[in-house]
């Protein structure tokens, strides 16, 4: 999250941060691939992304939400999609904690809304999951 917060669409080489980053946090070589890979696919999406926010929020735009939550909702739709990685409960649940920890309670519930609208869309940016109580055809 710390390295997509101080970056932004079109950025060339995210490596040396994520390498700083990682070495400061103590982030073993399986941890920092795995975060060069989120950084590099939310950098590359980064428009369908903010596209599938807007259309999942309902009462803000992209430009009224905090950075924070913003780099937070952009890292779990990305992870909600075709290549992420996580199940869809378990990104929307990291992308609360989180939010909670970096920006408050409030913000949490906020997050777990349009995480919870951009879930129950149908359409080719979602990623399906057997038996995980969703509507059929995410």
């Amino acid at each position: 999250m710390r390295v997509l917060f101080a970056l932004g669409p079109g950025s060339a080489d995210p490596g040396w941060q994520i390498a700083h980053a990682a070495s400061e946090m103590g982030v073993d070589a399986g941890g920092a691939r795995f975060a060069t890979q989120l950084v590099e696919g939310v950098l590359r999406d980064w428009a369908t992304l903010d596209g599938r926010l807007q259309a999942a929020s309902t009462h803000w735009t992209l430009d009224q939400m905090g950075e924070v939550e913003r780099t937070i909702l952009r890292m779990a739709a990305y992870e909600m999609g075709p290549a992420g990685r996580a199940p869809v409960r378990v990104a929307i649940n990291e992308a609360v904690e989180l939010t909670k920890a970096y920006a408050g309670t409030e913000s949490a519930r906020f997050v777990n809304g349009v995480l919870g609208r951009l879930a129950a869309q149908p359409g080719p940016g979602m990623r399906a999951e057997v038996g995980d109580g969703g509507p059929p055809g995410r």
